[in-house]
């Protein structure tokens, strides 16, 4: 038996006062103590001092094929499997070091993501748990057409959703409008209509298997949203003159618990956008505090891989930002454990710190709920109760 100790705990969904220590066996949490229990003589006890135990964050928007500091799309084609799958791994192993204990990977070539997901590690460190989507579900030319995922009409969206839960994939991507990546359609602009999307979430419910849309245009929205998607990526509402906001769309998405994947994983000091863009980008975060408040399930994550701004460790920053922009503190921490786990379809085992669940652990120094930039202070990681190593660890047995 492995025991957890710190001095303060966030279980995923509020702060829970006491002193914890989290009892694991087997790679799983078996129970939670805050009154100071002895543990077990032969137990082995991690005392991590003065810190705060939350659950390992899940970031349900990552891209691991990507490396963000390079143009993924001439990347993507010039590369073979093997360069892809290794970078693949380096950067799984960069989240998890951050705390990042679940990915969900939204786009990749080759269905590469299910093989990592699958083969597990090369060696003795551990991976994140990744779920995976394979090459995203675009038209001819659409938006990602680099990865190899193109599909037209109803019969070709119907085909790839059944070639997609052939491979055993955990989630559909479809590209519901254009977006910044490459050429064609513009970031406001449909994709698909109504009949694809439809027929597309159709095909993936029948099978079992939710589909998230990316998705920023208004009309993209809305189709999405009516047709029964499970998630909207981004959701930013652009136009082609600006940002709005279609309040129906969103008491829609409210009434249906559509969940809307933020991404604003960004490192600070990343050079600034031009006026125009950067008035954009306030009105969509300001959006995204209106839709929470409005009853819609936002949550935290981050695209990481497709800029240089957006490395694979970058959620934290991300929580970071969900509280400048109406987020209470254990909002914005519920928004990337336990609503993202929800949100990709894991709510019975991660996102929370509770009997039951995977002992994905994370032990940061400082106060989360007093400050948000404590997250960028690692102590300790644990994923399926075993210690990954971490910069700042302090261990005291």
């Amino acid at each position: 038996m492995l025991v957890i100790r710190g001095a303060r705990l966030f279980d995923g969904l509020a702060a829970r006062p006491g002193h914890p220590s989290v009892f694991v066996e087997d790679g799983r949490i078996i129970a939670v103590d805050l009154a100071g229990a002895e543990p077990p003589t032969d137990a082995t006890v991690v005392d991590l001092g003065e810190v705060t135990l939350l659950p390992g964050l899940v970031d349900a928007h990552v891209h691991l094929c990507f490396d963000p500091a390079t143009d993924p799309v001439r990347q993507m084609l010039a590369e073979d499997d093997a360069t892809v799958l290794e970078r693949m791994r380096r950067n799984a192993r960069r989240a998890l070091r951050a705390g990042i204990t679940t990915v969900r990977d939204l786009g990749d070539r080759g269905y590469l993501a299910l093989s990592l997901r699958d083969d597990g590690p090369a060696d003795t460190e551990p991976l994140p748990e990744i779920l995976a989507a394979g090459p995203p579900i675009t038209p001819t030319g659409g938006h990602c057409w680099f990865l190899g995922g193109q599909a037209d009409g109803v019969e070709g969206v119907s085909r790839a959703v059944a070639e997609r839960v052939e491979q055993r994939v955990d989630v559909i991507k479809v590209m519901a409008t254009g977006g910044m990546l490459t050429p064609g359609f513009g970031m406001h602009e449909s994709q698909y209509g109504r009949a694809e999307l439809g027929a597309a979430i159709a095909a993936a419910h029948q099978a079992g298997v939710p589909l998230t849309a990316h998705a920023h245009g208004p009309q993209g929205i809305r189709d999405a949203v009516v047709c029964g998607a499970d998630g909207i990526e981004h959701c930013t509402f652009v136009t082609e003159t600006g940002v709005g906001l279609d309040l129906g769309t969103v008491d829609a998405m409210a009434a249906a618990g559509t969940f809307v994947g933020a991404t604003e994983g960004f490192l600070p000091g990343a050079p600034p956008p031009p006026p125009t863009a950067a008035s954009r980008l306030e009105r969509a975060r300001a959006n995204l505090g209106l839709m929470h408040r409005a009853g819609v399930r936002v949550i935290c994550s981050s695209d990481a891989g497709v800029v240089p701004s957006k490395p694979h460790d970058v959620l934290p920053h991300g929580v970071m930002l969900f509280g400048s922009i109406g987020f209470s503190n254990a909002g914005a921490l519920a928004a990337a454990t336990a609503h993202a786990a929800e949100a990709c379809g894991l709510a019975h085992r991660k996102g929370r710190i509770r009997p039951g669940y995977d002992a994905d652990i994370l032990a940061v120094a400082g106060d989360p709920m007093a400050r948000l930039d404590a997250l960028l202070d690692v102590q300790a990681v644990f994923r399926a109760g075993i210690e990954v190593a971490s910069p700042n660890r302090l261990r005291r047995a």
